[in-house]
């Protein structure tokens, strides 16, 4: 079992963004709006793929909110 955790992988990518008004609570910098994908790959090929919305810092890249 120890053997499948190295197998699974799961890969956020980031495709538009815009920005929007407001500041990121733990740097103090910028935030954006952008649509986000969610891949999960099992011996890298991929299975399972998500997309949603998110308002990200572009600063440190913390998720501040995220919209399903």
């Amino acid at each position: 079992m120890v053997c499948f955790c190295f197998l699974v992988d799961q890969r956020r990518k980031l495709t538009s963004s815009k920005p929007v008004a407001g500041m990121c609570s733990r740097c103090g910098r910028g935030a954006s709006v952008g649509d986000m994908k969610t891949v999960t790959r099992f011996c890298y090929v991929p299975f399972y793929w998500r997309s949603w919305k998110a308002i990200i810092c572009t600063f440190c890249g913390a998720v501040l909110k995220s919209y399903r």
